[in-house]
Order: structure tokens, then C-alpha cells, then sequence
């Protein structure tokens, strides 16, 4: 039985939020579980494991993905930015301190699900219209709000002109 498990055991190298990590993981293990599980970094929630709310919405390699969604073997070799390598020395990303000052949470399950996708969304659109924003943010589910405070939010960020930085490894 042990034998058997073994070889479904997969090496994984994988960088995230700029800290390199290695570990053998099960061939099944989702990302969202890797990076909860394994790394500790809970802020990557999972509200369905079907893909459909975004609460575990990461950027890897510079795109927006939903980690419940791919497994940690087929992120080998990748970048991950979670919502813990946003902010610096202390201090919150400016789409951190947009969704604080214009109220665009209340519970704050799916919040950090909503900030990484707005922070890949602002790297390909920084000067949105509201609708562009409502489009961009539309693969995240919220069940408490009404949308319109994480909106304004991200447009408040985006006037900001909010520097989204391209990582590479």
C-alpha cells in the first residue's frame, strides 16, 4: 500500500511570493490545498473547488488562475503571487488600501480572491471603465456585497495608476 502511494509522489519546485519551495506532493493535490496545506499561506481561500467564486484566485507566471483549479505538479516551475505577497515591509498594496477605504468587503472570505484578480486585471487594463471592471471581476463570486463598493474600489486603484509589477523567476 505504502509502495503504491509512493510512486503517485511528485517532486514540485515552485516559487511563491518570491520564496522558492520544494516538496513532494500527491499527483491529485490542487494548488489551493498546496498553498494553504503545505505552505501555510491561508489568505488563498476555497469556497468551492468547482472554479465558480474565485475565492482561491492567485497569479501564476503573470496570469490570473483559480488554484482549486490545476494541480500543484502542474505548477512546477512556476511563479505564484498570493494575496500574502502583496504587501511590502508592512505596508498594504494601493488595491489593498482601495478595498479598506472604499468599503469593498464585508465578510472578507472572497475578498482576497476579488484583490488578486483586480491586480492581474489592472496589469492588462489600467485605465478601466466600470464596466470593463465589472467584466474583469466577473469569474469572482461575492455573497455578502452588491458589488458596487469592490468596484469602485478597483476603479479608485486604477486612478491611482497603480504599479502592477511583472515578476519573472
Amino acid at each position: 500500500m505504502a509502495e503504491g502511494r509512493a510512486s503517485r509522489l511528485k517532486h514540485v519546485h515552485v516559487k511563491v511570493n518570491g520564496k522558492a519551495y520544494e516538496d513532494m506532493v500527491e499527483s491529485r493535490m490542487l494548488l489551493a490545498y498546496f498553498i494553504r496545506e503545505r505552505l501555510g499561506l491561508t489568505g488563498t481561500h476555497i469556497g468551492c473547488d468547482t472554479t465558480n467564486c474565485g475565492a482561491c484566485t492567485v497569479i501564476l507566471d503573470g496570469r490570473s488562475v483559480k488554484s482549486c483549479s490545476m494541480f500543484a505538479v502542474q505548477a512546477d516551475g512556476a511563479e505564484v503571487l498570493t494575496i500574502e505577497g502583496l504587501a511590502k515591509e508592512g505596508k498594504l498594496h494601493p488595491i489593498q488600501e482601495q478595498f479598506w477605504e472604499n468599503h469593498g468587503l464585508q465578510c472578507g472570505f472572497c475578498t482576497p480572491g476579488f484583490i488578486m484578480q483586480a491586480y492581474w486585471f489592472l496589469k492588462e487594463n489600467p485605465n478601466p471603465s466600470e464596466e470593463e471592471v465589472r467584466q474583469g471581476i466577473s469569474g469572482n463570486l461575492c455573497r455578502c456585497t452588491g458589488y458596487q463598493n469592490i468596484v469602485k474600489a478597483i476603479m479608485e486603484a486604477a486612478k491611482m495608476r497603480v504599479e502592477v509589477p511583472v515578476r519573472s523567476m
